[in-house]
C-alpha cells in the first residue's frame, strides 16, 4: 500500500462541490465540479488523509471545475499550497484552452510568495525532450515527443520559475505517463508536480 497523504483527482464529474469524508479507508474527499444542470466532463478534487484533515489551514477551495487548492502548514508561519488541475485535451478549442491557463495565472498569483507550491494533475500535455531551450523547466528524463498542448504548459512553467519534475527524475516510462494511445503508442503524461 502507498503511503499518500495528499493526491490530487483529475476528471472527477462529481456535480458542484463538496467533501466526503471515507472513514475505512482514512481519506477525506473534497471536490469542485460545474452545476448538476451542466454537462459534467471535468472536475477536480483532493484526497487527504484524514488525519492531516485536520492542520489544514483551511479547506480547499475551489476555483473552478478544473482548478482547486489548499494549503497545509509547514513548520514556522509557511505553508504548502497544492493547486489540483485538469487542463482541456487536445480537442477542446483554442479558446478554452486559453481561459484554463489564464485561470491557472491567477490562481498561482493568489499563492503568497513565501508559501511552497506544488502542482498536480492532469495537463493532456507531452512535453518532449527540448531540454536545452526549456532549461530549469524540463528535466533531463524525457517523455516522448511534444503535442499541440506542449507550450501552453511550458510557457506557464516558465513565467513562474516551475519544474516539471516526472522529466526531472531517472523512472522507468510507466511511472511517467498514465496512459498509452492504442493505434499511435504515444504516451499521455500526467504531470504529478510543477
Amino acid at each position: 500500500m502507498y503511503n499518500i497523504q495528499t493526491a490530487a483527482l483529475s476528471e472527477t464529474r462529481f456535480a458542484d462541490e463538496g467533501q466526503l469524508t471515507e472513514v475505512k479507508a482514512g481519506y477525506t474527499f473534497f471536490w469542485s465540479g460545474r452545476s448538476s444542470d451542466e454537462r459534467r466532463e471535468a472536475g477536480v478534487g483532493f484526497a487527504i488523509r484524514s488525519n492531516l484533515f485536520s492542520k489544514l489551514a483551511s479547506l480547499p477551495k475551489r476555483f473552478n471545475d478544473r482548478l482547486m487548492s489548499t494549503q497545509l502548514p509547514l513548520k514556522g508561519k509557511r505553508h504548502a499550497t497544492f493547486i489540483s488541475a485538469y487542463a482541456p485535451t487536445m480537442t477542446h478549442p483554442e479558446e478554452t484552452k486559453d481561459k484554463f491557463y489564464e485561470d491557472l495565472e491567477s490562481l498561482i498569483a493568489s499563492v503568497p510568495k513565501e508559501d511552497k507550491l506544488v502542482i498536480l494533475g492532469d495537463f493532456n500535455a507531452r512535453v518532449g525532450a527540448d531540454y536545452q531551450t526549456w532549461e530549469g523547466v524540463i528535466g533531463r528524463n524525457k517523455i516522448d515527443k511534444s503535442n499541440s498542448n506542449d507550450h501552453l504548459l511550458l510557457k506557464s512553467c516558465a513565467a513562474h520559475d516551475l519544474l516539471i519534475t516526472n522529466t526531472d527524475f531517472c523512472i522507468p516510462n510507466r511511472n511517467k505517463t498514465s496512459w498509452v494511445h492504442p493505434r499511435s503508442e504515444h504516451c499521455i503524461s500526467f504531470i504529478t508536480s510543477l
